[in-house]
Order: C-alpha cells, then structure tokens, then sequence
C-alpha cells in the first residue's frame, strides 16, 4: 500500500473510533452512519493489512497495530486542526456546561474556586455534578456522561500510566497522606495513638461501594491485625458529623478534613501504620483533549495551589 493512494479521510475514521472505542458513538461524533463508519474501517484494514480493531462486547478492542498507529495519526490530525481552527479561545465568551464526578469533600474542596473564577472570567459557563459511587470512573467517561473526574482513582491511575491504547487521559493534581481522625474529646486524642489502642476503637470507613474494607484493612492485615469496622458510610461529610458526635475514629486524607464541614470539633493524629499516599488525579477522555473550553477547565485545577488554600491551612491546625 502507497501512502499516495491512501485515502485520508479513513484515518480521521479511525481516530473517532480509536477515541470512542465504540463505532456507534464515533459514527455520532461524525455525524456519519454506523454502517457508513464500519465500512470506512474495513477499507483502512485492507490497505494496512491489519484487524485494527475487534469487535466486543462493549465495543471495540485495538490491535498492536492500532495502537502504534494511533499515537501518530492523532499528532497529525491534532497539527492539522491547529492549523485551520480560530487563533484565539475567549472564555468570556464561552457558552458550554461541563459535567464532572467527584466525592462530596473533593467537590467542597475545588468547587468555591472554580465557581469564583466562572463568575468573573467564564459567565456562559455552567457546571453540573454527577454522583461518583466508584473508584472506577472511565466508563462514565467513555459513555460521555461526564467530561472531567477528580478524586483518588489508584487502581484507575497505575493502569492508565502503562497503557498507550486508552482514550482516556490523566493527570496528578496532589500527592497527600491519610491521617486518623476523632472528635476533640476522644479518649485517644489525649494519648499517645498505638497500634492496640487503634485496633481496640470502633472504626467508620467511607466506602464509595459500601463494602467494608479498605487501605487501612489491607496494611492491618499485613501486621496481623484487624479492626472493628461499626459503620461505613459514602460521604466524607456524614463521616465527619458521625465521628464528631460518637467515639468512632475514621482514616480521612489530610486535606479533606476541612471539607467534612465538622474540622471545629475534630482532631487528627499520625497513625501507627504506613498507608500508601492518596493521591488526587484529573481524568478526562481524548475527545475533549483539545477543546479549548475544556482546556480551560483543566488549567484551572491544574492552577489550584492545594498547600495555599483555606481549607488546607484548618486542615494543618487539627492537630493541636
């Protein structure tokens, strides 16, 4: 095959199926026919000799080949799109609403600034949350129900870091720690916090899928130890009221203490064990990778110094 005869609208093709990793929803963003889409794939299939992509059950699966090609092609059409498109992007203009998941205390936390700098940079700009009830949030954006996910996505974030293959992009925001958190008259915030002493309370967990088991579960298990998980709950806010008003202790990242709403009458202490370190990460799908608006949007939280913030300073204070 000659890269002369090869027809340069087939790679646009693939780069929306590539990028949907579904032939429907590429066709969409195409405004093409499904059947009109498949057959384009077919034709580039011919002329590179390779599948491409295989049909699953939730779509379609790259092959190696594919995913060496993509990198490429999505350079290109990138350049190409630069070229042609307007030079400038005026937010102030902008007339979009973005759809984003995050935990309860993750939105308290980035919310009030990103709803500041709408008001005085971006007024045609709308936000609409939608609830996060998972660790695993791509297939709320593979579907295109969401156009932004903030929080601590672990298992998420190792993936993407080795794939080449995946439509959806990532990016760290924060690395923090985990601390354990009681109400300011605990027994135990007047005392040295041991392992005993800590395995010996009555622990609550916020578990996004109500299991009740955690990182804390996993270390504890590791030294032999277990704890008494008396509740588990799906929100860092009910978290904070609970444990502010009983004797039961939780593990919260540092930084979202603030965002229980409750920080007055609580304290947090070192624990007696190592967790690994929660880090906050943005994850966003290439389809949006080079809108403008959407660019914007990632700027800002890229731009939220977390060491600076309010809420982080009460955080700080906790301790004494």
């Amino acid at each position: 095959m000659s890269f002369l005869t090869l027809d340069l609208n087939l790679l646009r093709v693939f780069d929306a199926v590539m990028t949907e990793q579904n032939l429907t929803r590429a066709a969409g963003h195409l405004a093409m026919t499904q059947p009109a889409v498949s057959n384009a794939i077919k034709r580039l299939r011919e002329s590179l000799g390779d599948d491409l992509l295989i049909r699953t059950a939730y779509g379609v699966k790259p092959t190696p080949r594919a995913e060496q090609l993509w990198p490429a092609v999505r350079q290109a059409l990138a350049g190409l799109e630069a070229a042609v498109a307007p030079g400038t992007f005026d937010v102030s203009k902008a007339n979009t609403t973005f759809r984003m998941a995050m935990a309860d205390a993750t939105a308290a936390f980035w919310l009030p600034s990103l709803m500041r700098a709408i008001e005085h940079e971006a007024p045609g700009v709308t936000v609409r949350m939608v609830p996060l009830t998972t660790r695993e949030p791509r297939p709320l954006l593979l579907r295109g129900d969401i156009d932004l996910a903030v929080g601590f996505f672990p298992g998420v974030a190792a993936q993407l870091s080795s794939e080449t293959g995946s439509p959806v992009r990532h990016e760290r925001l924060y690395s923090g720690r985990y601390v354990c958190v009681m109400r300011k008259d605990h027994p135990l915030a007047k005392q040295e916090l041991t392992l005993d002493r800590y395995v010996t309370a009555n622990h609550l967990l916020v578990s996004f899928s109500g299991r009740a088991h955690g990182l804390t579960d996993e270390a504890l298990a590791q030294l032999g130890r277990e704890r008494r998980i008396l509740l588990t709950v799906n929100q860092f806010f009910t978290a904070g009221r609970v444990v502010a008003n009983s004797d039961l202790i939780t593990v919260l990242p540092k930084h979202l203490i603030a965002s229980t709403g409750t920080a007055d009458a609580l304290v947090w202490r070192e624990l007696p064990f190592s967790l690994p370190a929660v880090h906050i990460d943005m994850l966003w799908h290439e389809r949006d990778a080079r809108s403008p608006a959407h660019i914007w949007l990632r700027r800002h939280f890229e731009s939220v110094n977390l060491r600076a913030a309010p809420s982080h300073k009460v955080a700080a204070k906790l301790q004494d």
